[in-house]
């Protein structure tokens, strides 16, 4: 759960400050399994999505310093999380990640970026 407003004319009403709930789905892809046969070991990818994830739980993303400027679409925030992820991430993990950010069964977001 989160709280953002997006400051530009063409998001309507979505311009003023609103609540938003949204499931995050992180993906760890890669093409091959390591040597204990796992793409990433599933205890820290949990802990790194969920280190990433609390900085963002119940805040109000246009008060934070690191969003300031920013129309914080969900997309924006997919990229966001995204690229936490990737900082947080060993050399070992070779694959790339992907996010995706849903808010109802037929509105949601992907981000994969480039790493």
């Amino acid at each position: 759960m989160i709280a953002h407003s997006l400051s530009d004319p063409v998001f309507g009403p979505a311009q003023n400050l609103h609540g938003a709930t949204f499931v995050v789905d992180v993906e760890f892809v890669a093409p091959t399994l390591d040597r204990h046969n796992v793409v990433i070991d599933i205890r820290h990818a949990r802990e790194i999505v969920s280190r990433v994830l609390e900085k963002l739980k119940y805040r109000n993303l246009d008060d934070l310093p690191e969003f300031a400027g920013e129309i914080t679409t969900a997309e924006f925030v997919a990229r966001h999380i995204h690229d936490c992820v990737r900082e947080e991430l060993t050399k070992d993990f070779l694959g790339h990640v992907n996010v995706v950010i849903q808010e109802t069964h037929d509105a949601w977001v992907s981000y994969s970026g480039v790493g």
